[in-house]
């Protein structure tokens, strides 16, 4: 049975226009900067192969599944599960993995928020010059001079908590829609300009040779790393791509855009990787320097290279860029649910909801400098602490949140949602939604959604937890 349900929130203009916002959510920090780093640590193009192969069976049906339940029900994630799974003769109570989901967005968007206000201090940095001819350990020291100062962290974490959330209080036509049509080009063209550059250097088929040469023994080394990336780089798992695909317009074929929108994620990391991979070869550095990618040895190397200075500015713009479409999805599903349940207008939701994120986020803030003791967590000799200062190990509060949302409650989510797809809603009603013509992409859809993506996810969950 077709539906007709409209959204009380309005719609996107067009198919391309839920592409923009689709990639605009799934293109962030992990695109930007995660998956460089991933590709240094885990075996150049052994971990891209791997990468490649668990976004098709894993991130994509996932993503399908999150995609149809939105514009099946035209709600908030949440709200969605709820009227559809009534609708299938089941429990109300599956919202409740929706509203578990939206509540880990909120607590990915607090330290998203202190790690995007770096990118924005960055920018200024490097404008300066502050990084022109210095060497690697004068970089690492001036990263820790600003973790290290509160308040410089904490105005950068309110100004791109700000940004984020005007850009949500104006709505979906005029506030996201009109921003992600300037945006995401944008980011685009700023990432093909530093491409361009990487040719210059000299170093971009050493670059290229390190990301797609692999060897066979080290297909293992990155299998669990790359499937769990491959599961995270396509925001799936929080309700941010069932809110938009709650706007989309019935007419667009769902499937292919879908398919479109994992493309174009895939297509900006591996852009991002070949963008950066010849800057650090052509400044003798290391590329498997794990996470100090970003914020230490790319300083260092486009402070020591021609041009670089500019070029520094074009990247932490780009990544800048990524981390607020990022942001802006992470907030919206929550908004959404709160307007319809409350009624209470649209800003002033958003306005409450960028507070507390805000608020939580001062604990990121605080885990680099006057709580940097503070340790949970702890296994001291086989005696076990929830909480103890000073500890040599454990988690810091940044840790906490980062761990239980990223390697418990994204897998969880994202089982929710593809099981609920699945199983719950019926064969015909998503039939209906993805209006595939052939019957054996009907059932190739269903049986990666069935079967191949929840037994991907259970085995990421438990080697995460594991390890």
């Amino acid at each position: 049975m077709s539906t007709d349900r409209v959204s009380v929130h309005g719609g996107w203009a067009s198919r391309w226009v839920f592409i923009l916002a689709a990639t605009g959510s799934a293109v962030g920090l992990g695109s930007i900067w995660k998956f460089p780093y991933m590709v240094g640590v885990y075996g150049g193009g052994a971990f891209v192969l791997v990468f490649l192969a668990c976004i098709a069976l894993i991130g994509l049906p996932v993503m399908l599944a999150e995609t149809l339940i939105g514009r099946r029900a035209r709600q908030s994630p949440a709200n969605a599960l709820k009227v559809l799974a009534q609708e299938a003769g089941h429990s109300a109570k599956w919202s409740w993995g929706a509203f578990a989901g939206m509540i880990t967005a909120l607590l990915i968007l607090s330290f998203y928020s202190v790690v995007g206000g770096w990118s924005l201090d960055y920018i200024i940095d490097m404008g300066r010059g502050d990084f022109s001819g210095v060497t690697a350990e004068q970089v690492g020291a001036y990263f820790a001079s600003v973790t290290a100062d509160p308040w410089r962290l904490t105005l950068w974490h309110t100004l791109f908590m700000l940004l984020s959330a005007l850009v949500i209080a104006k709505g979906v036509v005029a506030g996201l829609e009109r921003s992600l049509r300037i945006m995401m080009p944008l980011l685009f063209v700023m990432l093909l300009v530093l491409l361009g550059y990487s040719m210059t250097t000299g170093h971009f088929m050493q670059g290229l040779h390190f990301m797609f040469d692999f060897s066979l023994e080290r297909l293992l080394d990155g299998l669990l790393p790359a499937m769990g990336h491959a599961f995270f780089s396509l925001s799936v798992g929080v309700g941010s791509i069932m809110i938009y695909g709650a706007y989309m317009p019935k007419h667009s074929s769902l499937a292919g855009t879908v398919v479109g929108v994992a493309l174009l994620d895939t297509f900006v990391s591996l852009l991002a990787g070949m963008a950066l991979f010849p800057i650090v070869f052509a400044a003798g550095l290391n590329p498997s320097e794990g996470p100090g990618l970003m914020f230490i040895s790319l300083p260092f190397a486009f402070g020591n290279v021609a041009f670089g200075q500019l070029m520094g500015v074009v990247f932490f713009i780009l990544v800048a860029i990524a981390a607020w479409s990022s942001a802006i999805s992470l907030l919206e599903p929550m908004v959404a649910y709160l307007v319809e349940k409350t009624k209470i207008r649209r800003a002033w939701v958003t306005f409450w909801l960028a507070f507390s994120c805000w608020f939580v986020g001062l604990g990121t803030v605080f885990s680099f400098n006057i709580w940097q003791q503070a340790k949970f967590f702890v296994n001291d000799g086989g005696a076990f602490h929830l909480y103890q200062w000073g500890a040599a190990g454990g988690l810091d509060f940044f840790g906490v949140i980062d761990f239980f949302t990223s390697r418990i409650m994204l897998p969880l989510g994202g089982l929710c949602f593809v099981v609920f797809a699945g199983w719950v809603m019926g064969r015909e009603a998503v039939r209906d939604e993805l209006s595939l013509r052939s019957p054996l992409l009907f059932a190739l859809a269903l049986f990666l959604m069935r079967y191949v993506a929840p037994v991907g996810i259970l085995v990421v969950f438990a080697a995460q937890l594991w390890k």
